[in-house]
């Protein structure tokens, strides 16, 4: 079965947003293990200067990379990625699983966005287009996407 790990800087506060991830790792029981991790945020403090935020994302980089192992497909959500449709993503996640990616590995950035080292380790940058969202909102629609590529998959009638 197929592991779909969540990496995520900071954490979620609003409940709604935790039960809305929760229920569709429900919803994938049975056809993904599907996890979030947390790691912690780096204050940022008020007036800071470029190279106080470049010690701040190797920081957060560094943490999120301790949780990526070698092998692990790693989709990084990025402003700058590749656009893709529900369908597009699911080829890509039936793709990966069909080369024998077992563990894909997800990662959200920080308030400052994704780390140099972090961006260069992904396999895909991913958007999901030019709008801004609330980390902790992106995480609800990554986990819906997924859930979503899960039943496109495997041909069921969520999608349409």
């Amino acid at each position: 079965m197929v592991r779909i790990q969540v990496i995520a800087v900071g954490k979620t506060k609003e409940p709604f947003y935790r039960d809305g991830v929760a229920e569709y790792a429900r919803r994938l029981t049975g056809m993904a293990e599907f996890l979030i991790t947390e790691v912690a945020d780096e204050r940022l403090p008020d007036n800071a200067g470029s190279a106080e935020q470049a010690r701040i994302l190797e920081k957060e980089g560094s943490r999120i990379l301790s949780h990526i192992r070698p092998q692990d497909l790693c989709i990084v959500l990025d402003v700058g990625g590749k656009q893709m449709t529900s369908e597009a993503f699911a080829r890509y996640i039936n793709d990966a699983i069909l080369e024998g990616n077992s563990r894909i590995a997800c990662v959200i950035g920080g308030s400052l966005g994704i780390a140099p080292e972090v961006r260069s380790r992904a396999d895909l940058l991913l958007s999901f287009g030019l709008m801004t969202f609330p980390h902790q909102m992106a995480r609800l629609i990554l986990a819906e996407q997924v859930y979503r590529a899960a039943m496109i998959n495997a041909g069921r009638q969520y999608h349409r």
